[in-house]
């Protein structure tokens, strides 16, 4: 289908942005990489009057260290994450997911602020920005304002943004040495969502599972963030019988929906799958 006609703006700041969407209203919506709204409007679930490109805002680009943390632009691409030295230094398991990531062409034009802002539950940055502790930096036209991750996803399509604002950054806690990390998906093939998958991100110390997070995606209205199974790590050993145990404790919160890519408990139990597998992958990066 050919989407209805709109209207297209160019802004060239944060601030013109903001502008336009507080004077166009609900009509108006924001592109960032395109591979979220153009579907959408293909098929006319969404019908904007105003597209509000975000592509010659300079300002939201490019990856940046600000004391323990690493900042993100929004319209920072998939490939300009895999690509970026910092990010494999600091948080490698940015760049290793983003490589799972749909395809090449995706990934040279969609970017993170896009995956993130969508709220689309088999976007893969959802549970990522879970598992790395991620805040999400959010502006308006009263100003700046910041969201952790848990608080940003609401459900499907629906996320902490308000009609005025945009996301223009993730701040994400640089990994400490001897973090181990994972993301394991499993999709049909190159270029699909994911059927399931786990983010994890990981402390050993003395070999117990000090520290812990795990994200879920496409399990749910939204991504998840698995704390009872983190809760059943913590504090332990990670043994095979923990590991089922953390894997049972996700699989409890899992409420995806039936679909082409297999039905509730084929998700479900695909989720404690790639849950137990990125928790090993973790563990076998994780060093004292």
């Amino acid at each position: 289908m050919i989407p209805p006609s709109f209207d297209y703006h160019s802004p060239r700041s944060v601030g013109e942005a903001i502008g336009l969407l507080a004077s166009l209203g609900a009509d108006a919506k924001i592109l960032a990489g395109g591979h979220s709204l153009l579907p959408m409007m293909k098929l006319r679930f969404a019908q904007p009057s105003h597209l509000i490109d975000l592509n010659r805002i300079d300002t939201l680009r490019g990856i940046h260290e600000e004391g323990r943390e690493i900042v993100i632009g929004a319209m920072t691409t998939e490939n300009q994450l895999i690509d970026s030295a910092l990010l494999h230094e600091k948080v490698p398991l940015l760049p290793a997911a983003a490589k799972q990531i749909a395809d090449p062409q995706v990934r040279n034009r969609g970017t993170i602020g896009g995956d993130i802002a969508h709220g689309d539950p088999a976007n893969d940055h959802p549970a990522l920005a879970l598992a790395l502790d991620a805040t999400m930096v959010i502006a308006g036209p009263h100003g700046e304002r910041r969201v952790k991750a848990e608080d940003f996803f609401i459900g499907t399509y629906v996320t902490a943004l308000a009609d005025d604002e945009i996301l223009v950054a993730l701040r994400v806690p640089a990994l400490p040495q001897g973090t181990g990390w994972a993301y394991e998906k499993l999709k049909r093939k190159t270029g699909d969502w994911a059927t399931a998958g786990a983010a994890v991100v990981l402390h050993l110390e003395a070999g117990v599972v000090s520290q812990v997070r795990i994200g879920l995606t496409n399990l749910a209205a939204t991504a998840l963030r698995a704390t009872q199974a983190e809760d059943a790590l913590r504090g332990h050993p990670l043994t095979e019988p923990k590991i089922q145990e953390a894997a049972d404790a996700a699989m409890a919160i899992c409420d995806p929906s039936d679909d082409l890519r297999g039905d509730r408990e084929y998700k479900t139990a695909m989720a404690g799958q790639m849950l137990k597998r990125a928790l090993r992958a973790a563990a076998a990066r994780a060093h004292h």
